[in-house]
């Protein structure tokens, strides 16, 4: 902070600096994507499927008016 940002100029050193840290994030992401699905358990791919089948539709129900109600 004393000298400024240096001979880069503002926007370069930020822009490294932005790459810098999403490449960190992107690289920490992918581990955690690999560890998470390097297991191949039954329960991951029958809840993959469920997330992938069609939705249910459930038909909406009229309401109820008032002079109906005995």
């Amino acid at each position: 902070m004393r000298h400024g940002a240096g001979p880069n100029g503002v926007m370069r050193t930020l822009g490294q600096y932005m790459l810098g840290s999403g490449a960190t994030f992107g690289f920490f992401m992918s581990i955690g994507s690999v560890i998470r699905t390097e297991g191949k358990s039954p329960y991951s791919a029958e809840a993959f499927a469920r997330a992938r089948r069609q939705p249910i539709m459930i038909p909406r129900q009229q309401p109820r008016r008032p002079e109906d109600a005995s």
